[in-house]
């Protein structure tokens, strides 16, 4: 091993200027680190959402040390790529400095925020935005990287793939506080809390009250009613479409979303099966990428396409997520927010349209380009 390092650092560890030509071996090579780092974070960060809801936090718990791996290796590559120019042009190795800059800083500002706040269970805090915001500003590098350097074959559609996939676990993240919420809850009003009695007298202090019902709603279900689907359904449907876009393949969207979902059910039992938390499952999600890929093959105008695509991922989420609630589990939503959910991602959708139009227009179409509509 220590061999290898050194012939590939005497092959390639030379000062270069970004967008140099790379050998397709070493291309692959450093994207498929890309991969094995961010699956890293990836493990680490569901398992460390699950731990905030059985202990109290601890900067070197095991979720924690695990994800500083895979960012190690992504933070890593990210200064290969700085220094040797290999592997991506300036706006692809911009990108994965400023989110690999907007982490490392997000990093020591959560820690801080921890000692002055206590617990701060929730995943809505801003110390942990801006920990969402660098991992998604790095991650849209890692894509561009992947798009314009990866060589054409099946690997290079199932990674992109995957590099969509982790997107859009990043994005729909803080609302695991919901799902988990939402369990927690029930487990405690069942009389078997999965939380330990360390916590829950933690949470309760931070209240102000005894240890009961409301310091544990508290604890868990914290945020208003109407972020979850509002969140969820605008922010997964955008990365979707854009996944779609990109990958340029029937039933894209679906694949993407029907890996997470399928993650989020592996995941969950595994961790249940050494005694953690237990969530709901996000099962409806695989219902937006089919109405998502089902609007790409319509043909119809493009505004047409975002607002029907639009109306159909909002009444398909809105009422997975009520069958979820009736029939499985699934967190308390406000069903009055879907109008705003409607109109907020037709016009997302329609303005990222005529973008993506405008930029386009008087282009000469290349073979291969994915269609903007």
């Amino acid at each position: 091993m220590i061999q290898g390092a050194r012939q590939f650092r005497d092959l390639y560890w030379e000062r270069g200027a970004p967008g140099r030509e790379t050998p397709a071996a070493l291309t692959k090579r450093l994207y498929q680190w890309w991969l094995v780092g961010l699956l890293l974070k990836l493990i680490g960060s569901s398992w460390d959402v699950s731990w905030h809801f059985k202990w109290l936090r601890d900067d070197l718990a095991p979720p924690h040390l695990i994800n500083t791996v895979g960012t190690v290796i992504v933070v890593g590559l990210t200064l290969f790529h700085t220094f040797t120019g290999y592997g991506g042009d300036k706006p692809t190795i911009r990108l994965m400095q400023v989110g690999s800059g907007i982490f490392l800083i997000a990093l020591p500002i959560d820690v801080i925020n921890h000692r002055v706040n206590g617990l701060d269970i929730t995943s809505w805090s801003g110390s942990h935005a801006l920990l969402y915001l660098g991992t998604a500003v790095m991650l849209a590098g890692a894509i561009r990287g992947w798009m314009k350097n990866y060589p054409e074959g099946r690997g290079r559609t199932l990674g992109l793939a995957a590099l969509w996939f982790f997107f859009l676990e990043n994005v729909w993240f803080p609302n695991q506080h919901q799902e988990y919420g939402v369990r927690a809850l029930q487990a405690y009003d069942s009389g078997r809390p999965e939380a330990e009695p360390i916590l829950l007298q933690f949470a309760a202090d931070q209240l102000g009250v005894p240890v009961g019902r409301e310091a544990v709603v508290n604890f868990a279900l914290p945020i208003a009613d109407w972020v979850y689907p509002v969140w969820g359904l605008v922010a997964a449907a955008i990365v979707l479409v854009i996944a779609r876009r990109t990958i340029d393949k029937k039933w894209a969207a679906t694949a993407v979303v029907g890996g997470y979902v399928a993650y989020r059910c592996l995941i969950w039992p595994l961790l249940a099966g050494i005694d953690f938390p237990k969530s709901a499952v996000p099962l409806f999600l695989v219902l937006v990428g089919l109405a998502i890929d089902a609007a790409h093959a319509v043909d119809m105008p493009t505004p047409a396409k975002a607002v029907l695509g639009s109306a159909a991922v909002t009444t398909v989420g809105y009422v997975g997520i009520w069958f979820q609630q009736e029939y499985l589990w699934g967190p308390p939503i406000s069903f009055s927010s879907a109008a705003v959910t409607a109109v907020l991602l037709a016009v997302l959708w329609t303005a990222g349209d005529l973008l993506v139009h405008r930029r386009l227009a008087g282009v000469t179409p290349r073979a291969g380009l994915p269609a903007a509509s």
